[in-house]
């Protein structure tokens, strides 16, 4: 390792040390005595780090023989999801604790996994690409399952678990027929292997079918979504919310890196497939989560709609179409931000509800967090002005001004049909019928999380260029 490369990688071996230092610190210091301190300080190390990514300095650096790779969209990617995450710990911090889950492991097993999600997003070679994914996933499968006195909650684990390694597997043979045909692992090498061919030989078209098979369980995107409704509602809500978050953002930031810097020049050829996933999730998640009454299985089919949309803004295959799906991203983790703090507030008598019918004449006790929850669903469905419209605004154009207007036609169906379940928790909140009313106390980190991200979703449309000329270098820096 050169002093070049270990700066380039820098933030990953600093935020790999500190959980290292955190788990030795858990075990010899009293264990779970430390889960508060241990999370809060887990909290800050993660800004900071996005801090040090962030204003990292302009350009494009490469470690390790160009397997790693740190340039404008990588850091585009690991500020937005270190960002979601931290604000995931910090919400949920309470919660773990009150239940019984408040285990300094928590903080790190979330360290560890932000840290592979970093590897995911700068990878340069099917290697490190696999080494950063299953440090993610490893880390995760444990978290869905931390609750072990909650058997739905160790069968989210082992569903997940057992689905994932099933998708590693289709992302490690895609892996050894794109290596087989091409002779190389490294994203640049193989995309040098397939050069200006405007069609893939087809056994490259078969590794890059299972590759992509592999990614699109790590984003939900339908047929490969089967887990998602069942861990997102047996996982513990905090170990939800980031699951609607970080990794989601570095499983999209993945699938572009791979499907641009390695076959870059066949766009026509994946994006065929990238499209089949777009309009499969977004109509399937937008039906399916018609007839949900839990509210956390309600957000598991409302992220695979998502998906399906920052999954079009990739398909078109321009530099444009990347700019709109990282806006997507960036907007979506802040919408489930404020939409979790929510959720995980939802309580009666100290006990946690996830069932919709709880929120009837919500807004009558409390006036505030009505309104916040209302822009933030608003958001969700894509209803002017608030950010959400915006986002997907841009995806639909990015499509259009690829060619793919039937993609954008669909999209936009999709869409109002999705608008249905979030426009039904508002009709709960102000006119259901009167009920047992929720528990009003709030901590002031949700609180705060709440109010700022419904405000972001309604004030963010001023601040929108600056994101816009973040994501387009970083659009810039892919699509080249």
């Amino acid at each position: 390792m050169t002093s070049a490369d270990f700066s380039t990688v820098l933030p990953e071996v600093l935020l790999a040390l500190y959980a290292m230092a955190v788990l030795l610190l858990g075990v010899y210091g009293g264990k779970d005595r430390l889960t508060g301190p241990i999370t809060w300080t887990t909290v800050a190390a993660l800004l900071l780090i996005a801090a040090m990514v962030g204003f990292g300095g302009p350009g494009e650096r490469t470690a390790f023989g160009g397997t790693f790779i740190d340039d404008a969209f990588s850091r585009f990617a690991k500020v937005t999801l270190l960002i979601g995450a931290a604000a995931v710990l910090a919400m949920g911090s309470d919660y773990m604790i009150r239940r019984d889950m408040g285990r300094f492991e928590y903080p790190v097993l979330v360290c560890l996994s932000v840290t592979g999600m970093m590897i995911m997003v700068s990878s340069g070679d099917l290697m490190t690409l696999y080494m950063g994914l299953e440090l993610q996933s490893f880390a995760i499968y444990i978290l869905a399952s931390i609750r072990r006195d909650s058997v739905k909650s160790t069968e989210a684990g082992m569903k997940y678990f057992v689905l994932g390694a099933l998708s590693s597997g289709l992302l490690l043979y895609g892996a050894s027929l794109t290596y087989g045909f091409s002779g190389t692992t490294q994203f640049a090498g193989i995309l040098s292997a397939v050069g200006g061919a405007e069609t893939l030989p087809v056994g490259l078209l078969f590794g890059l079918v299972f590759l992509i098979a592999g990614l699109a369980f790590k984003v939900s995107a339908v047929p490969f979504h089967m887990w998602t409704p069942d861990v997102y509602e047996g996982a513990p809500t905090p170990v939800t919310a980031l699951l609607a978050t970080a990794p989601k953002v570095a499983a999209t930031a993945l699938f572009a890196r791979l499907v641009f810097d390695a076959f870059g020049t066949v766009t026509a050829d994946w994006g065929q497939i990238v499209a089949f996933l777009s309009v499969a999730s977004m109509f399937l998640g937008s039906v399916a989560a018609i007839g949900q009454r839990n509210i956390k299985r309600l957000m598991a089919y409302s992220s695979i709609t998502h998906m399906g949309f920052a999954l079009m803004g990739l398909a078109a295959g321009t530099e444009a179409g990347v700019q709109a799906m990282l806006i997507y991203m960036a907007v979506y983790v802040a919408m489930n931000v404020g939409t979790f703090a929510f959720i995980l507030s939802m309580s009666r008598d100290g006990q946690p509800v996830t069932d919709i019918g709880a929120l009837n004449m919500y807004a009558k006790g409390e006036p505030a967090k009505a309104l916040a929850m209302l822009v933030l669903m608003f958001s969700l469905a894509g209803v002017p002005p608030m950010l959400g419209f915006f986002a997907k605004y841009g995806v639909l154009m990015a499509a259009v001004g690829a060619g793919m207007g039937w993609l954008a036609v669909l999209g936009a169906i999709a869409s109002v049909i999705g608008a249905y379940y979030y426009l039904r928790l508002v009709y709960f909140m102000y006119f259901g019928a009167e009920g047992d009313a929720l528990d009003t106390q709030m901590p002031a980190v949700r609180w705060a999380l709440l109010m700022g991200s419904a405000a972001v979703m309604v004030l963010g449309v001023v601040n929108m260029f600056g994101v816009e000329g973040a994501a387009a270098l970083a659009a810039e820096a892919l699509v080249r």
